[in-house]
């Protein structure tokens, strides 16, 4: 039988979670540096290993993924946030509402769909002026959620009910940051935050309420200007507009269609904001790969209004944003369970057991990068990935159960990193280094002020 994975000794009670709370990084980046491939930890009471092979890696998310489930931890505060959506859900249930969700993001579909998300950017551009100062993780998470209300459920919201949704996106981080307490106690034992927590939700219950009346054709609340199925065929294929049909059919309850617009509504747009904000620190502290950047955009688009004949053709910015995902994943870590006692990377795991595989660890490795600190775009070149082993990488995880949205959220870095590109360049005014809050994703914790100087 093989042994059990070595790792660092914890705490009664706490194990080694206060000190993975002061710093998760630094902390997955130790025990990846002195155990490598699999280490054992206590979370609290909960055993832990953290898996950084790829090859293991994997089994876990492709080959052998009928063998490994979503943990259970993940069904307290994720659990009233998010429910039984994409994202949490399992089983028959996970499968149904996949295939449901499928031709919302068939790439036919959002090919169709590039002139309105860089009609999106160039909203937001329109709205900058030379030498003023802006907040980038603001502005992207502000286009990216435009785009994912009107490409995903067919509305536009007002000025203040989507200042209302971004309100409510700091109470609902701070719930999931790191807390060697909360590790320690017991779901039911209240916490400092868990009534901002709860007061966010059913903010947001509330906007999704009005989203759903508007699309169902009943007399939807004022600041709910535009209810959007143009551009596509007399069908509306959004992803609402599908559960709405479904729960005509009696196959959605009011329930499901609610969890699966919460995930839509926060997962579909909150990582691809940070893949953005991220982007443009990096080019800003980068220069002559912003020069590259400008300059791919400028021979490639020209006059023209980016598109996705342009997507086509763009090579070193896809580097850059695949660069961009290594050294920051905006999903920094996941988890699975196994199902049965498994053997990985020669060592024992049982049933039950929670499984880390962090994105950090693996993608900041010097066992599959040279100088993996080193922003370096063309370490995506063709020649370069040849030999990399395939999960060396994995922003958007993999298997049966990768993000649905990466390929809509690609197609959005892309268009809206050319659109302002072609107006305006970035340049970061805040504080390096950065200092990264772990949460549900990876947000920076200082303001990312950027000045927008004209080309």
């Amino acid at each position: 039988m093989a042994d059990a994975p070595p790792g660092p000794k914890g705490e009664p009670l706490f194990g080694a979670s206060r000190k993975y709370a002061d710093d998760p990084f630094a902390f997955i980046e130790a025990l990846e540096d002195v155990y490598g491939d699999v280490a054992r930890f206590q979370m609290g009471p909960m055993e832990t290993y953290m898996v950084t092979d790829p090859t293991a890696i994997e089994r876990i998310l492709v080959s052998e993924a009928d063998r490994f489930r979503k943990p259970d931890f993940q069904d307290d505060a994720l659990g009233d946030l998010l429910g039984d959506g994409l994202l949490l859900s399992s089983g028959e249930t996970w499968q149904q509402q996949r295939e449901l969700a499928n031709p919302a993001f068939k790439m036919g579909r959002l090919m169709g769909m590039a002139d309105r998300v860089t009609g999106h950017a160039e909203s937001m551009v329109e709205r900058w002026s030379p030498g003023q100062r802006i907040n980038a993780e603001t502005e992207m998470a502000r286009v990216t959620l435009d785009v994912i209300l009107d490409l995903m459920m067919g509305v536009e919201l007002s000025e203040e009910r989507v200042q209302t949704v971004q309100n409510q996106l700091e109470p609902l981080g701070q719930r999931f940051e790191p807390d060697p307490i909360r590790f320690a106690m017991p779901d039911w034992v209240p916490m400092p935050g868990d009534e901002e927590f709860e007061s966010a939700v059913d903010t947001l219950d509330g906007v999704l309420e009005e989203i759903i009346d508007a699309r169902r054709g009943t007399e939807g609340p004022s600041d709910i200007d535009r209810v959007a199925s143009g551009g596509e065929s007399d069908v509306p294929m959004d992803f609402l507009s599908i559960l709405l049909r479904a729960r005509e059919r009696g196959d959605q309850t009011p329930q499901q269609l609610r969890d699966e617009l919460m995930t839509m509504l926060l997962a579909g747009h909150d990582t691809t904001a940070l893949t953005l904000t991220y982007t443009w620190f990096l080019l800003s502290e980068h220069p002559e790969a912003k020069r590259r950047v400008q300059a791919e955009v400028d021979e490639v688009v020209g006059e023209d209004r980016p598109n996705m004949d342009h997507v086509r053709e763009f090579e070193y910015l896809e580097w850059v944003i695949n660069e961009a995902m290594r050294l920051y994943p905006p999903v920094f870590t996941i988890f699975r369970t196994p199902e049965e006692p498994v053997e990985l990377s020669g060592y024992e795991m049982p049933a039950g057991a929670t499984l880390m595989l962090p994105q950090w660890g693996v993608h900041r490795s010097e066992r599959f990068w040279d100088d993996p600190a080193n922003f370096d775009p063309e370490r995506f070149s063709p020649e370069r990935r040849a030999d990399r082993p395939r999960f060396a990488y994995f922003p958007f995880g993999g298997g049966p159960r990768h993000c649905i949205g990466k390929h809509l959220s690609l197609l959005e870095a892309k268009l809206i990193v050319a659109t302002v590109v072609g107006e305006y360049d970035l340049v970061f005014e805040g504080e390096t280094p950065l200092e990264l809050m772990p949460s549900l994703t990876m947000h920076p914790r200082q303001e990312m002020t950027m000045r927008l100087d004209p080309r």
